[in-house]
């Protein structure tokens, strides 16, 4: 029983200790910058040395120019939104300083920041009811991509003390 108890320490402490490294890097600006030059330089080499393949590379450093000028301008569009209403500006996306993007309380991404903030950002507190909670946590990625231990014991469900409707 004495290993079993541990283990729980062990797995108490890590979820204790915040983000993952993998995480952090996601959140960082300045990383996600590098990957993206890092990516175009592999396609160019790549683009040099393997004549077969010259179509797909070129078709590549498109997609990475166009996210490294995202990246660069902070800029981002919903798409769905874009595709409704053919307007840039109603479907431009805000981020926030780290060029993260901004969800309401329903885990929709929102274009206002007065209406949102980072999905890291949010806790238990910020939910009235569970049920809330739930939707916000699926939104954004559930059990895969909660960063702010919503679900605490994992089981797929966010913020089981609040109450239920």
């Amino acid at each position: 029983m004495t290993e079993q108890k541990q283990i729980f320490n062990e797995i108490k402490n890590k979820k204790e200790q915040g983000p993952s490294k993998v995480k952090k890097l996601r959140g960082n600006r300045k990383f996600r910058l590098s990957l993206i030059v890092i990516l175009m330089a592999i396609v160019v080499f790549l683009f040099i040395v393997w004549e077969k393949a010259r179509i797909a590379l070129v078709i590549a450093f498109i997609f990475l120019l166009t996210a490294l000028g995202l990246e660069v301008s902070q800029n981002d569009w919903d798409l769905q939104k874009l595709w409704e209403t053919r307007s840039f500006d109603q479907a431009k996306i805000s981020r926030d300083v780290e060029g993260n993007l901004l969800f309401d309380k329903l885990g929709n991404i929102v274009t206002d920041s007065s209406q949102g903030k980072g999905a890291d950002e949010y806790n238990c507190d910020d939910f009235a009811t569970q049920e809330e909670a739930q939707i916000f946590f699926e939104k954004v990625g559930g059990t895969g991509n909660d960063v702010n231990r919503l679900d605490g014991d994992k089981d797929g469900e966010a913020c089981e003390a609040l109450p239920k409707n």
